[in-house]
């Protein structure tokens, strides 16, 4: 067989037509036939070899991998991501199911992280050691900070699964989410192939667990957002998997939560969390929680000191529409929440529609609480769970009409007035900008940051200013006090105020922290309820305070 260059781009018109070809299998068996076939027959592309970039840095191993030393003789899962990519988060339980199938210390599977940065600050590898103990990866791990492995093979999307033979050569690729079984039934077959062959070498890897610079047993573990509720604060304490509620000093009264990574309901010491974010109280004494691990809202009784699930089945669903009534609806990594009225409700009525930020669908959802009117789409019952703005494409698309706008990983909502009119203003991160959707009319509109083009998610900068000539990168909350809209401007490590100017708005940044901690990637805020100061959640620290 003669080697030739090339990058991957043929490889992937061939697993295309392969995905065909299974789809149109009638059984497991003839599956596993056409793989296997595919792998005894590939000779197609041979790129040369790339090795890893000698003085790249390493995590989970105890030294520098090598494809002559440690790839050659296994078969190896190559997945080129971004920490902060929702898509790339939801393959990690694929990984790890992996994983568990073929253990690596068997030494016949082997799965690499290569971390591929599109923001500046994803380069830094303290970022990146951070995000592998928050996501709870346990695979080796090389911080290609240059992306230069990415660029010599021509990977083009997040995230990336290529599947290399014992020889190092690309045999499958795998590009987005949702392919558990396809690479369960690509890594089986060359598993059972090349075993029977003698092509595997099953040599140990040099696993390590890096340990995280970070100071133990805080009582916060990367918390992700804060709201207020009468007496003092409620805080997702992401890490511990749990939900506390502080006095305004920080102090806990009641803990939400076992600490177990699970999804179970009932009383406030037995029910479980997985890596919840977005919380908010309602008035009749309930918090609701964005769960966001396991695709589902929770709701926080604490009357009866009760926790029930009132949106998701605990799995990741691919409804782009909804309109089913609760547990029945399947969502996708809901990241925050607030609390509005559905069209035609009195301004003094009960809040009756709890607000989604669907970061995995790229969409805003809807909770209705009680029965309510929504816009042109008619009326809808009590626990109804809907779509209410977004296609489900990855974009900064802006429009009047809400079903056709692009939402690019929105993680921070929250209600205000935008000229007398009621608005949801959103943190979306991926295309680092921050968003208005009308509550009133629902059209989606630019506010500050982004670009004029709708699929360019690049435009992103550390730039104060007017509308969008300012610049973020990746803010992941917002929070309204009065006209003013203050943001978390996550990988810029700063707070920032939008303030009204005109049609327009100006941002302004008025903190970074402060003189002995600086923030580290804050995630969510609130305003007290006087609009005196900010609470902010900063995952490596405790909850900040900011007085405006």
């Amino acid at each position: 067989m003669e080697d030739r260059a090339g990058n991957i781009s043929e490889l992937t018109l061939v697993c295309i037509d392969l995905a065909a070809r299974l789809e149109e299998a009638e059984d497991v068996e003839e599956r596993r036939a056409i793989v296997t076939e595919h792998v005894r027959n590939y000779e197609g592309v041979r790129i040369p070899m790339v090795d890893f970039e000698a003085g790249l840095e390493w995590f989970n191993v105890s030294r520098a991998l090598t494809h002559a030393q440690d790839l050659k003789g296994r078969i190896s899962v190559l997945d080129f991501f971004t920490y902060c990519c929702i898509n790339c988060m939801h393959i990690l339980p694929d990984l790890e199911a992996l994983e568990e199938r073929h253990p690596p210390e068997q030494g016949e599977v082997l799965v690499v992280g290569v971390h591929s940065a599109k923001f500046e600050n994803e380069r830094v590898s303290a970022n990146i050691l951070a995000a592998i103990e928050r996501y709870h990866i346990h695979h080796p791990v090389v911080n290609d900070s240059e992306a230069k492995m990415w660029t010599q093979l021509g990977i083009a999307c997040w995230p990336t699964l290529l599947i290399l033979d014992p020889n190092g050569h690309p045999m499958f690729i795998l590009v987005g989410e949702g392919h558990r079984e396809r690479l369960q039934l690509y890594v089986d077959c060359m598993v059972e192939y090349f075993s029977s062959n003698g092509s595997l070498s099953k040599l140990p890897v040099p696993l390590a667990p890096t340990a995280h610079c970070a100071a133990t047993g805080s009582v916060l573990h990367y918390p992700g957002k804060v709201a207020t509720y009468p007496g003092g604060l409620i805080i997702s304490d992401t890490g511990h998997n749990r939900i506390l509620l502080t006095d305004r000093m920080g102090n806990i009264k009641k803990v939400v939560g076992s600490g177990e990574q699970g999804m179970a309901d009932g009383t406030f010491t037995c029910a479980s969390f997985n890596n919840p974010q977005g919380v908010v109280y309602h008035s009749s004494n309930v918090i609701f929680v964005a769960d966001t691990e396991n695709h589902a809202i929770r709701k926080v009784d604490l009357n009866t000191e009760e926790v029930n699930t009132i949106a998701g089945t605990g799995k990741q669903g691919t409804d782009l529409e909804g309109g089913l009534q609760g547990p029945k609806q399947a969502i996708s990594s809901p990241w925050d929440l607030c609390l509005s009225k559905s069209v035609g409700q009195a301004e003094d009525a009960v809040d009756n529609l709890l607000l989604v930020a669907m970061a995995g669908t790229h969409q805003i959802w809807g909770i209705f609480l009680a029965d309510g009117d929504w816009l042109k789409e008619g009326s809808y019952k009590n626990g109804t769970v809907l779509r209410l703005a977004g296609s489900g494409a990855e974009e900064n698309r802006n429009t009047t009409y809400p079903s056709r706008a692009g939402f690019a990983q929105p993680s921070g909502i929250c209600v205000g007035v935008h000229q007398g009119d009621r608005a949801l203003y959103i943190a979306d991160a991926e295309s680092s900008s921050v968003r208005m959707f009308s509550l009133t009319n629902g059209a989606v509109k630019a506010v500050v940051g982004g670009a004029r083009d709708p699929l360019d998610l690049f435009a992103y900068g550390d730039v104060d200013g007017k509308g969008i000539d300012a610049k973020l990168q990746h803010p992941l909350g917002v929070a309204a006090v009065g006209e003013f809209i203050y943001v978390t401007d996550s990988y810029n490590h700063k707070i920032k105020v939008l303030k009204p100017s005109g049609k327009s708005y100006i941002v302004t940044t008025i903190s970074s922290g402060s003189n002995e901690e600086k923030f580290n990637e804050p995630g969510g805020l609130c305003a007290s309820e006087d609009g005196s100061s900010l609470y902010i959640a900063d995952p490596k620290k405790p909850c900040f305070k900011v007085r405006l």
